[in-house]
């Protein structure tokens, strides 16, 4: 088959099967990130979560035999809930990022891939195709850069002209010589807003994030949150969107293309204190098909400790000294003390005095002792 004739249908394919956006590039290795890549490690600013060897996060032909080409997809997410709920005193709620707002999107674009490369197989017999979504090899931001799906922009997100950064990505890799898209200018200019937005400074400087204090990267640890870190938490139990929604281009973009997307108000943005108790069974069955849960329980229920500090929330205090007395995480108990000293009151005092005597876990200890000094 004429390979101009079927990237057209490929094109057209895509748009039947809910994608919402398709480029095409090259598979040559991505130089430029593999150098961005090797400086990040250097400075130490990797999250630990993306693939290890910079090789093959650069070098497609590490990952498929003699590659051709590179399509890559994107698939637009609402950046507004249709019922939206609203926190309030004695019930109060924390947010998960709109990116965790529906369906797994994992499951989402890799269920796309599959009908794509259903479709090539069909017209293409004997062709080679490799598809990732956000866990692979690749860097799909490179990908979608390169294949101008939109321009990196200077919160590290792909932007799209059509909409914005709220676009989850994948690509593929094929043996077909499919021609390259041509890549789209940054269009960023001098705006600076997202690195103002940042609230923990993660944003080094346009293009350049250091995952380690980024909230989004924070919220999915398992370990303490960094004292200087949990008062920019707020009420975040999963992932951050100041860079997203402070930047200009993605004012008024708001797309509901896709029902498996959609928000379910009670899971985008859950009470907080029915958190502390769920159990492991629960929090799968009400958790367990958006991205957000694929830590586990234990780092929402201590995002959602410190949500419940943010707020002051006096009437949490009884579910924060069950937590420092009966939770076997230690991380859930510590956090409870340190979140027990900010709301404050008689009680929590009590109930902090009273664990200082029992417990054994040195970190915990600490924690406790940072709870009593905010009484000092």
């Amino acid at each position: 088959m004429d390979i101009k004739t079927l990237k057209e249908e490929v094109i057209a394919y895509s748009k039947e099967i809910g994608i919402d956006k398709i480029g095409f590039t090259t598979a040559d290795t991505f130089t430029e990130l593999k150098n961005r890549l090797i400086r990040q490690q250097e400075l130490s600013y990797q999250s630990g979560f993306e693939e290890p060897d910079i090789e093959k996060r650069a070098t497609p032909s590490l990952l498929l035999e003699e590659p051709r080409s590179i399509i890559s997809i994107a698939v637009a997410y609402p950046s507004k809930m249709k019922n939206r709920v609203e926190s309030k005193q004695g019930e109060r709620r924390g947010i998960f990022s709109r990116a965790s707002w529906g369906l797994d999107y994992h499951h989402v674009l890799n269920d796309r891939l599959k009908k794509l490369e259903e479709f090539l197989a069909t017209k293409m017999p004997g062709a080679r195709l490799k598809s990732m979504v956000d866990t692979g090899e690749l860097s799909d931001r490179a990908v979608a850069e390169r294949a101008g799906i939109g321009w990196s922009g200077k919160n590290c997100s792909i932007i799209t002209p059509e909409f914005g950064s709220y676009v989850y990505l994948g690509e593929m890799i094929t043996s077909i010589p499919f021609e390259p898209d041509t890549p789209m200018e940054d269009q960023c200019g001098s705006c600076t807003k997202c690195l103002d937005a940042c609230p923990t400074g993660a944003l080094v400087q346009g293009g350049q994030i250091n995952a380690q204090s980024c909230i989004s990267f924070l919220t999915q640890t398992k370990t303490f949150i960094p004292d200087e870190f949990r008062d920019k938490i707020g009420n975040r139990i999963y992932g951050c969107d100041s860079c997203q929604t402070a930047c200009p281009v993605n004012k008024g973009k708001n797309f509901h293309f896709h029902d498996e997307l959609e928000a379910q108000s009670e899971v985008a943005k859950p009470l907080l204190k029915p958190i502390l108790k769920l159990s492991n069974r629960e929090f799968k069955t009400k958790f367990g098909y958006v991205s957000g849960a694929w830590r586990g329980k234990k780092p929402i229920q201590r995002n959602a400790i410190i949500a419940l500090a943010h707020f002051k929330d006096e009437t949490a205090i009884p579910d924060l000294v069950d937590v420092l007395e009966n939770e076997a995480s230690p991380v859930s108990r510590g956090t409870a003390a340190w979140a027990l000293g900010k709301i404050g009151g008689e009680t929590a005092f009590a109930a902090l005095k009273k664990a200082q005597e029992h417990e054994i876990d040195l970190e915990v200890q600490n924690e406790i002792e940072k709870g009593l000094r905010f009484y000092s």
